[in-house]
């Protein structure tokens, strides 16, 4: 029977989609007597029964070789297209990851969604949505993840206007969509590329193929920077990072699987073509520069934002960056980490996020207060998965940092200086953020605010368990380093110091955001220099604004120079031509006398003509 569930695990995704057609009797309005719960626990039901059968493959694969699993889907001539899976620890883990925390996202929403009137659609969408995560997570085909992928764009799109009667939700849905067709785009012409080139559709063989058929430098550096532009969308980094934080219109329980395994999908396809990038130092350059502007640019914007949700997002961004520099230096294990230790506690963050924003009606932190002692669930929760993200003992992202900067003998003195800027940041941030909510007196909208009912309250506790959890899961994997070992004999001060300069970055982040002044009333400061500084960072450094004056308004210019050129040129030829019949024809009419002599004179007169225009055309 496991034999059989593990051959079989390929299926998997299919419960979720099979999830979403279940639900669409009651999300067309087909079935109404028995309201909209019942395509709810269907849907759940699907999840669930993914999530058992993935655990069971799972666990089938330890201590085995990675195996294939290959549908022929096309071939004719020399093309062949093949849909490969890849069962292995590494595909089945980070599957269950997805329809784990797809579970609890889904059984948070029966809580926060309880009495919004198309709750059937929300969970079909949901189920399209994990189908799409699952499947990347499971693909060794190139071809069948750019397929996943432009599912999962769709799916954000649905997601994030899910309330489309309203206006701002409508906007952000449609920037969602169209900053990530820029990157699908151009992701799309790497991989015809790249099947051009003499390797199968497959990231299996990507490593020996890189090994044994280097490519000149610049048809390497075009390839590589073609493959990193989609999942720089996908994973909001400059400079399609701008969507992230407008995606927050969506209902809170999307956001948890937004932010944590989402944009990881886009970093796992990143990781699995980085033989690829070996090929060109530019492409790994490319990354390190991407995601050290994005890791401290939204690093210091979540410090301004005043929406809970959009810090958080921001947040996201900053550590996904961490993962692009990693993917860059070729550290693809230290990358695996970050996506895993980050994505459990986000979705801890985002379960206490939603809870807030259900019991106090507001996303603004300045008017909130005193939330500790009325939620004591909520607190903890964004307690513990704030630690999990930051290097502060003893959680999983202070291990993850650790075997990053005390793993490797020679490791540069840039990147230990980004991880305490950016660990740095991310304290001061959501300790200000804790602040804010939590401490501090108590705010009109936070005097009756509720702890969340059950549905949510189950969830943010089991994500709590599981983030405490996360240490242990990380040496039971064997992918913790020991204390001791040769890198701390290195005379390199950087690998001797690092851990302890990270454990001081992230108690200097949270002392800093314990001291600074938090203004309630007036969110902008009435000093000129400080309201500067302010909204620099609040407005994104103004990159919207510049793309509106640049990118945008180059390319309205061009939609009218080409609506002019074809109105006036294209249109203009076609009715020239147009009006040079009806008049000839208005002209020809009085020659018809019913003579043949005036027909004849009429085709000599046509045909000298067209000889004259012929004979000095080229003059």
């Amino acid at each position: 029977m496991t034999r059989f569930l593990l051959e079989t695990c390929w299926f998997v995704p299919i419960y979720g989609l099979l999830g979403a057609i279940l639900t669409l009797p009651w999300s067309l309005g087909i079935v109404q007597r028995t309201g909209q719960r019942p395509a709810a626990y269907l849907n759940l039901l699907m999840t669930l029964a993914a999530f058992a059968h993935g655990s069971i493959a799972y666990f089938q694969t330890w201590n085995r070789e990675p195996q294939q699993l290959i549908f022929s889907w096309l071939q004719a001539a020399d093309l062949d297209l093949s849909l490969a899976i890849e069962i292995s620890q590494v595909s089945l883990g980070a599957m269950e990851l997805v329809t784990g925390i797809s579970l609890v996202a889904q059984l948070y929403a029966l809580g926060y969604l309880e009495k919004d009137w198309s709750l059937a659609r929300f969970f079909g969408m949901m189920g399209f949505f994990e189908a799409a995560l699952s499947g990347i997570a499971l693909s060794d085909s190139l071809f069948l993840s750019y397929g996943l992928l432009e599912m999962l764009t769709l799916s954000t799109y649905l997601l994030v206007g899910f309330w489309y009667a309203q206006p701002l939700v409508v906007t952000a849905a449609r920037d969602a969509f169209l900053t990530k067709r820029v990157g699908d785009i151009l992701l799309l012409m790497g991989l015809v590329a790249l099947s051009s080139y003499g390797t199968g559709l497959t990231f299996s063989e990507l490593e020996a193929w890189a090994e044994s058929n280097p490519l000149p430098f610049w048809t390497a550096t075009w390839l590589g920077l073609a493959l990193i532009a989609g999942p720089i969308g996908k994973c909001a980094q400059f400079p399609l990072n701008l969507w992230l934080d407008e995606a927050m219109e969506g209902p809170s329980p999307a956001s948890i699987l937004r932010n944590s395994v989402v944009v990881s999908a886009g970093a796992y396809v990143l990781i699995r073509l980085q033989p690829v990038f070996t090929l060109s130092p530019v492409v790994a350059d490319s990354l390190i520069v991407i995601g050290t502007i994005t890791a401290i640019g939204a690093s210091l914007m979540s410090i301004a934002q005043i929406d809970i949700k959009r810090t958080l997002s921001h947040s996201t961004s900053a550590y996904m960056g961490l993962v692009f520099i990693a993917v860059g230096l070729g550290q693809v294990d230290i990358a695996l980490l970050l996506l895993f230790t980050h994505s459990i506690a986000k979705a801890l963050l985002f379960t206490s996020v939603g809870s807030l924003i259900l019991a106090t009606n507001s996303q603004n932190i300045t008017e909130m207060g005193g939330l500790w002692s009325r939620m004591p669930a909520t607190t903890t929760s964004f307690v513990v998965g704030s630690a999990g993200l930051v290097a502060l003992l003893p959680l999983g992202g202070f291990w993850t940092l650790r075997r990053w900067v005390n793993g490797f003998q020679d490791i540069p003195w840039w990147l230990v200086s980004i991880l305490l800027v950016v660990n740095a940041l991310s304290a001061l941030s959501l300790t200000r953020v804790f602040r804010s909510i939590f401490l501090g007196p108590v705010q009109p909208k936070t005097r009756r605010a509720p702890e969340a009912p059950w549905p949510m309250a189950v969830p943010m506790v089991s994500l709590i368990v599981v983030t405490l959890l996360v240490p242990l899961i990380l040496q039971r994997w064997q992918l913790l380093l020991t204390w001791a070992g040769p890198w701390e004999y290195s005379h390199n001060p950087l690998v001797q110091f690092g851990v302890p300069l990270l454990v001081f970055s992230g108690f200097l982040g949270v002392m800093a955001g314990s001291l600074i002044p938090l203004e309630r009333t007036g969110a902008r400061s009435r000093r000129i220099l400080v309201r500067f500084w302010q909204d620099l960072l609040a407005y994104d450094f103004y990159i919207d604004r510049i793309y509106r004056v640049t990118v945008v308004a180059l390319v309205a210019l061009f939609s009218r120079l080409a609506a002019g050129f074809d109105r006036y040129i294209v249109d203009g030829a076609v009715n020239l031509v147009g009006w040079a019949a009806i008049f000839s024809g208005q002209a020809l009419k009085y020659s018809v006398s019913g003579q043949s002599q005036f027909y004849v004179l009429t085709i000599l007169v046509g045909t000298g003509v067209l000889v004259f225009l012929a004979l000095t055309w080229p003059f």
